[in-house]
């Protein structure tokens, strides 16, 4: 088993190629406004320094959000293209699940990303058990919902009160935990926004042209 495994839906591009629960190689760097451009090239670059082909890749597992839409949209053309043009199995995971997944601590997990005006993109795990799903919450009603000990894992600049953690993937780790997930037809792999998009807001108003 040879996957692929592709986030970005923040500013950085983390990936890597996991084989028989063997890290291969991994990419984590922050691209910011060149992520489009730089994304695909550094993922071939990675096929290149193993000595793999695309065709080799056996699964590919996408984060398919919350987080950039920008972003969230460069990670899931790839991983469709390759998925659809290949025959490769896909699936997608949210990037608060892949935050959780990453961190060790025995109190409630919860991955936190700004999605601004006192909203965040949120969940809250247990012992692997879903407390709360990935959601669109006021950062108020999110505390409502924290009756344990708890620790945020974030690498954004909110103002937090609690214990909270950077992020930094353990690709292995995910990887191992959903290789197994139920595969998608790539042209029903969609992005998670778990909010709409500008426009859509403003259509979904009357605003919008």
């Amino acid at each position: 088993m040879i996957t692929l495994y592709i986030d970005t839906s923040s500013s950085y591009l983390y990936t890597g190629i996991v084989k028989d629960s063997k890290l291969l190689i991994e990419v984590k760097e922050e691209l910011g406004h060149d992520l489009s451009e730089v994304a695909l090239p550094k993922i071939v670059e990675m096929f290149d320094k193993t000595s793999l082909k695309a065709k080799d890749i056996t699964k590919i597992i996408v984060v398919n959000g919350p987080g950039s839409f920008t972003g969230i949209r460069v990670g899931l053309t790839i991983a469709k293209v390759f998925a659809w043009s290949l025959n490769i199995p896909i699936t997608t995971i949210t990037s608060l699940e892949a935050m959780a997944v990453s961190t060790n601590s025995n109190k409630l997990l919860v991955p936190i990303i700004d999605a601004r005006h006192d909203y965040v993109y949120a969940a809250i795990y247990e012992n692997d058990v879903t407390i709360l799903k990935p959601s669109y919450i006021k950062l108020k009603s999110l505390y409502d919902k924290l009756d344990k000990e708890y620790l945020f894992i974030t690498n954004d600049l909110i103002d937090l009160n609690g214990e909270k953690c950077e992020y930094n993937p353990d690709i292995l780790k995910i990887v191992n935990k959903y290789v197994d997930k139920e595969n998608i037809n790539p042209h029903m792999v969609n992005p998670e926004y778990l909010k709409l998009t500008a426009a859509e807001e403003n259509k979904l108003n009357g605003s919008g042209t």
